[in-house]
C-alpha cells in the first residue's frame, strides 16, 4: 500500500470521524396539553446545541437532537423512546416532559442502559430512590409546592384548595403541598383529584367559590390548568390561583388569556431576565443572535439541560457510549452553569435545588 493511500485512507477516516452525530433523543408532548412548554424547552435547548455545533461540536463532532412526538402519552413514550435507542442509537434521552412518563421509561433505561437526563418534570420517585440512570437538572414539585402554600399562609391566604390531577404528577405535587400545610400548621379547604384526559372543573369551581377559598393550587397541565382557571372565574370564585412550574411557560400565559393577570407561577430557574446570572445573559445573547426577544422559564430548563449534556459528552470523551457518558455525568462535581452549580454522585442525582416564585403581571410577563 502505497504512503498516497495511506494518506487518503487516513483524511477519509478523519473526515468521517468530523461528521459523525453525537445523537440525543427527545421523545416529548409536542402535541397535547403540554405542546406549548414542551416547545419553548426544546428552543432553548436548541439555542446552546446550535451555538456548540457552531463552534465545531464536541471534541469535533455534532450534536443531532432528535425530537419525537410522544402525543404525551406514557405508552407512546416507551415505543419512540425504543426506537430512538435501538435503531436510532442516541446516546441517551433528554428532556421529556411528565412524570407518568418517565416513570414508564425507567425499565427501559436500565434494560438498554441508556441514561435520561433533564427530564423536565420535578417527580420525587426521579429523586429517591437514586436511579442510576436518570440525571435530573431541575428541582422538585415538592419544594416547589411546599413553599408556595407556606407563601400563601405567610400573606395570610389559610382558606386553600387543592386540585390535583389524578395522576402520578398530580400526587407527587400534592404530597409537596400535604408538606407545606404541616408546616404552617393548616389543612386545604377542599383537596380533589381531577381526570388527567378532558376534566370537567365546572362542578368543582362552583365548590370551590361556595367554600370562598383564598387561594387554588393547581397541579395540573397547562391547558388543563387554564381551564381550571376560566371555569373558577366563570364560577365568582376570585381565589388567588397557584401552579407549579411545569406552566412555566409563555404557552401558558396564552392559554390563560384574560384570565392570566395574578396567576402565581413556581419556578425553578432564576429570573430569564436577570443577566447578574451567567446562565441567563447567555441564554439572552444566544436568543437575540438569533432575532427572538428574549427566554422565557421554559426555554431556560432546556438551556440549562443541554448545557448539562454537552458537559457530559465533553468528559465522556472523543468516542462516547451511553455507558461513559453516564459515568461521566455521575463523577460531575461543582459544573458551574452560570452562576448555578451542578454535582451529581453515586447517591446524589438531584441536579439543581433552586425554587422561587413569580407572578404573571398586567403585560403578561413573568415577575419576580
Amino acid at each position: 500500500m502505497t504512503k498516497r493511500w495511506l494518506a487518503l485512507l487516513a483524511l477519509s477516516v478523519t473526515v468521517a470521524g468530523a461528521h459523525a452525530q453525537l445523537r440525543i433523543g427527545q421523545p416529548s408532548g409536542f402535541t397535547g396539553s403540554v405542546a406549548a412548554g414542551v416547545k419553548e424547552n426544546t428552543d432553548g435547548a436548541k439555542l446552546y446545541f446550535d451555538a456548540i455545533n457552531a463552534r465545531g461540536g464536541v471534541h469535533g463532532q455534532p450534536i443531532e437532537l432528535i425530537s419525537v412526538d410522544d402525543k404525551f402519552d406514557p405508552k407512546v413514550t416507551v415505543e419512540v423512546s425504543r426506537e430512538l435507542i435501538t435503531q436510532r442509537k442516541v446516546l441517551a434521552l433528554f428532556m421529556n416532559r411528565g412524570t407518568p412518563h418517565s416513570q414508564a421509561l425507567m425499565p427501559l433505561l436500565a434494560e438498554h442502559k441508556v441514561p435520561l437526563i433533564a427530564p423536565s418534570t420535578g417527580a420525587m420517585v426521579l429523586h429517591e430512590p437514586v436511579n442510576p440512570w436518570v440525571f435530573n437538572v431541575r428541582a422538585t414539585y415538592q419544594r416547589e409546592a411546599a413553599r408556595a402554600i407556606e407563601h400563601l399562609a405567610s400573606i395570610g391566604q389559610t382558606r386553600i384548595a387543592v386540585l390535583e390531577t389524578d395522576d402520578t404528577f398530580g400526587a407527587d405535587g400534592a404530597a409537596g403541598a400535604m408538606l407545606g400545610f404541616m408546616k404552617v400548621k393548616l389543612e386545604p379547604v377542599l383537596r380533589q383529584k381531577t381526570p388527567r384526559d378532558k376534566p370537567d372543573f365546572s362542578a368543582v369551581a362552583a365548590e370551590i367559590a361556595k367554600l370562598q377559598a383564598h387561594a387554588v393550587m393547581v397541579i395540573a397541565s397547562a391547558g388543563n390548568t387554564a381551564n381550571a382557571v376560566k371555569a373558577l372565574r366563570a364560577a365568582g370564585s376570585r381565589a388567588q390561583v397557584v401552579t407549579l412550574s411545569n406552566n412555566a411557560s409563555d404557552g401558558f400565559i396564552k392559554l390563560l388569556g384574560e384570565h392570566a393577570r395574578g396567576v402565581i407561577v413556581t419556578q425553578v430557574f432564576p429570573n430569564e431576565r436577570s443577566v447578574s446570572y451567567g446562565l441567563i445573559k447567555e441564554a439572552q445573547d444566544l436568543a437575540k443572535a438569533k432575532g427572538l426577544d428574549g427566554v422565557s422559564p421554559a426555554m431556560m430548563e432546556g438551556f440549562a439541560g443541554a448545557k448539562v449534556v454537552v458537559e457530559g459528552l465533553r468528559r465522556a470523551g472523543p468516542n462516547p457510549t451511553p455507558q461513559r457518558l453516564r459515568d461521566a455525568l455521575e463523577g460531575m462535581t461543582r459544573y458551574d452553569l452560570g452562576g448555578l452549580t451542578v454535582s451529581y454522585s453515586a447517591t446524589n442525582h438531584t441536579g439543581l435545588d433552586f425554587a422561587d416564585l413569580s407572578i404573571i403581571d398586567a403585560n403578561g410577563r413573568f415577575r419576580r
